[in-house]
């Protein structure tokens, strides 16, 4: 049992030429395929954003894994449900020295921290005896907390990862899915950044901000 490092977010795959994708699916709908040069692309994808033709854009997707987030996490993330998830299992996986998250705020306290680690170890130690005593583990993890940390593989198109941005990293937002998504956002402007040239990461306050309405 021990305590989580940082949230960790890999890009596993993404639309190839995301954008050109795009571009090449939004001239269909004006029938402009003459139209297409070295960096016209740009310039239908703005179009896009400022018509609110947003539908264009789930044709491209990306694949994250997300790793040291608890569970509370994946009850927020998977209520975004056009994307598609994978989820370490507590009912094959055996949890008998599970890693946990500490929010900062029981961190930063001695005294609930210490109160908060001696929970997390007789929720290890109940665990584990239940295990003992030939419990299955389907059955053993009904005492694991949220806190318990989870890997979680999604899938999700460019769209709803606006909405993901809009409601996700918001200041109003609770503060473990903000630092996901920000995680997200660096590694999906890499692959695409005129389509999310509109999201900013605000580092100093762990939020994402717009620059344009999207």
């Amino acid at each position: 049992m021990s305590a989580a490092g940082e949230v960790s977010v890999e890009l596993l795959m993404i639309t190839p030429n995301a954008e050109r994708l795009i571009e090449s699916c939004g001239r269909t709908c004006y029938e402009s395929y003459n139209k297409v040069t070295k960096d016209s692309h740009k310039k239908l994808i703005r179009f896009l954003m400022k018509s609110a033709h947003h539908s264009v854009f789930e044709h491209a997707c990306a694949t994250f894994r997300i790793t040291n987030v608890s569970r509370a996490v994946l009850a927020q993330l998977t209520r975004h449900r056009v994307a598609s998830y994978s989820v370490k299992s507590q009912r094959y996986v055996k949890e008998q020295d599970f890693d946990f998250v500490i929010p900062d705020d029981i961190r930063e306290n001695s005294i609930a921290l210490q109160q908060y680690e001696f929970c997390m170890q007789n929720i290890t130690n109940t665990y584990n005896k239940l295990v003992e005593l030939g419990i299955k583990k389907e059955d053993a993890r009904f005492v694991l907390p949220n806190a318990c940390t989870t890997t979680i593989d999604m899938t999700i198109n460019f769209r709803s990862l606006f909405n993901l941005f809009n409601l996700r990293g918001d200041k109003s937002a609770q503060w473990e899915i903000r630092r996901v998504v920000m995680g997200m956002l660096t590694l999906v402007k890499e692959h695409a950044p005129t389509v999310f040239e509109g999201y900013e990461n605000d580092w100093g306050t762990r939020t994402i901000k717009r620059t344009e309405s999207v």
